[in-house]
């Protein structure tokens, strides 16, 4: 199984707990990138740079990082040469099943504003379930980026 690599400020960081431990009981190596207490005045990039540089230079590895949108912490981690990171803050999961085949996000942003600890649950299990396609057209999509 992947080492999945977690960050949040202080907007996810109950959530960022509870993703934790679900994986843990699932059986991945799981490794908390910050926060490490909650502070109502962190700062996200503080917690989703080191994420995200974790994840680049480990080709296997997945990100999981949350706050209030996701958005900033998407933005954020994709500043980072080699991340691809998409937001998801709830609907349809097929977009997360589009994110992986399509895109080959290795990073996974979520809300914690939108989401239930189930939604978040059932999105990460997906995020990190579905391979990358084997489609050469979406491989020759990445390669320009």
């Amino acid at each position: 199984m992947p080492n999945v690599y977690f960050a949040s400020d202080h907007a996810g960081f109950e959530l960022k707990k509870k993703l934790i431990a679900y994986l843990r009981e699932l059986g991945y190596a799981t490794h908390d990138c910050g926060a490490y207490s909650f502070n109502p005045e962190d700062d996200y990039p503080d917690f989703i740079i080191p994420c995200a540089q974790e994840v680049s230079v480990d080709a296997t590895s997945f990100g999981i990082i949350i706050g209030k949108s996701g958005e900033g912490e998407a933005m954020c981690a994709n500043r980072v040469k080699g991340i691809r990171a998409a937001v998801f803050y709830g609907g349809k999961t097929e977009i997360i099943q589009f994110i992986r085949e399509h895109n080959n996000a290795n990073i996974l942003s979520l809300s914690a504003q939108f989401l239930t600890e189930a939604e978040a649950r059932d999105a990460v299990k997906k995020f990190l379930e579905t391979p990358f396609s084997t489609s050469a057209r979406h491989a020759r999509r990445l390669a320009k980026f």
